[in-house]
């Protein structure tokens, strides 16, 4: 009973700690090849570049820098001009993998698949059904995804 009880723990701890926290203040890149820093200042070294709508949790702040962590679990710093409030989204199904997740006409599995999209890709939320995310691409697609496929908002 015991084991059983531990293994749910474990279980649960992976299922949250999958997501950002409930009520987690995010923000999203505003702009192409942004800097994420390794701490605030634009004197401190830049670990990568991040492009426009890639979605970030702030874990906390000092200044006018955020500090953020992204879908991967990744941190770093960014300053918080380059950030926007519009919630994007980043899909993290298939990580390894070629396999695409669908982008349906409607929030439900049996709706026609407009689009499909890899692990990686980032999309702007405009709305939501249940489970189910109304999202657009930069490059014009719009649709629905389940929201357990996605990261972010």
């Amino acid at each position: 009973m015991k084991r059983m009880q531990a293994l749910l723990a474990v279980g649960c701890f992976f299922l949250l700690g999958s997501q950002p926290a409930l009520g987690a203040e995010m923000v999203a890149i505003a702009g192409e090849d942004i800097n994420m820093r390794t701490a605030p200042g634009i004197d401190q070294p830049v670990e990568w570049k991040l492009g426009s709508g890639y979605p970030l949790e702030v874990i906390s702040k000092k200044g006018e820098w955020l500090q953020v962590k992204d879908f991967e679990g990744s941190t770093g710093w960014v300053h918080r001009k380059t950030t926007q409030k519009t919630p994007h989204v980043i899909v993290r199904a298939n990580r390894g993998t070629e396999e695409q997740i669908n982008v349906r006409s409607e929030p439900n599995t049996r709706a026609e698949v407009v689009a499909k999209a890899n692990y990686g890709v980032v999309f702007k939320v405009v709305g939501t059904q249940g489970t189910w995310i109304r999202v657009e691409h930069a490059q014009g697609v719009s649709g629905w995804i389940e929201g357990s496929l996605v990261w972010g908002k």
